[in-house]
């Protein structure tokens, strides 16, 4: 039984993060978080709002990147491609239980079955409708956005199906609480990217908002690259944009701006 706190170590409320620019890394391979990063949260993960431009945006900071763009979310990719049409970016979904390579190759972990832990869930569920449990592949993701004041006991409820699923590990995230493999991770996720071509030899930046990004943010500084916290709150990373709206000013701007990536 693996569980992670709202604010694990490292994580430092009072730290002094500087904003990012991304114009200062032009040879990076760039990471990006999705909901609450690259779009606002929203009450429900369907009602979520792809800015205008966007999309554009990042095909076109792709290519300037030389292919160094990838999503890395704890949705499904289905979802990611659906939300991103036409564009199909490289992607981990389901915070790295699932990932699509450059190249279109697409990589799976070996998901645990999730009975005992609906077991926990649906009858919660089905007494609270403002609730909503999202089943992905091999994780429960329960959110309680609609229904704040229910947060303690989908704390308890959630506890209680992470006490009865062997292998699996609980997130503490943005008014929603996920169950997923202990085994895959976003920066596991980012590890693997790197890895490869084109990412590989060129310094990761990643970019998230919530305690589940924190992985991501702690590889790519590891690596030599950089974390970018989005909005308030405690992380470990180094530099820090206010808003999912100024992470996408900036990606407009250097999708105009920025060299062309490597051939």
């Amino acid at each position: 039984m693996m569980t992670l706190e709202t604010n694990p170590a490292g994580l430092n409320p009072l730290a002094d993060e500087q904003t990012f620019v991304l114009a200062d890394w032009p040879d990076c391979s760039l990471f990006l978080d999705f909901d609450g990063t690259l779009v606002d949260l929203a009450d429900t993960p369907d009602t979520v709002v792809v800015a205008p431009g966007l999309v554009q945006a990042l095909a076109t900071l792709r290519d300037k990147l030389g292919g160094r763009l990838a999503i890395v979310s704890g949705r499904p990719i289905e979802q990611i491609d659906a939300m991103l049409a036409p564009l199909k970016l490289p992607a981990a979904g389901v915070h790295g239980a699932e990932r699509r390579a450059a190249d279109g190759e697409l990589h799976y972990i070996t998901v645990l079955p999730l009975d005992n832990a609906r077991r926990h869930l649906q009858p919660l569920v089905e007494q609270y409708p403002d609730l909503l449990l999202e089943e992905k592949r091999g994780a429960l993701a329960l959110h309680y956005r609609l229904a704040p004041e229910l947060k303690a006991l989908c704390e308890q409820t959630m506890q209680a199906a992470l006490d009865d699923s062997p292998g699996m590990v609980l997130l503490h995230g943005k008014m929603v609480l996920e169950l997923k493999p202990a085994s895959s991770t976003k920066g596991s996720a980012l590890a693997a990217f790197m890895q490869e071509a084109p990412f590989k030899g060129h310094r990761p930046v990643f970019a998230g908002d919530d305690t589940t990004d924190e992985a991501g943010i702690a590889y790519a500084q590891q690596a030599g690259g950089m974390g970018v916290k989005i909005g308030a709150g405690p992380s470990a990373a180094l530099r820090r944009l206010a808003s999912p709206q100024d992470l996408r000013a900036q990606l407009m701007q250097a999708a105009t701006t920025l060299h062309q990536g490597d051939e």
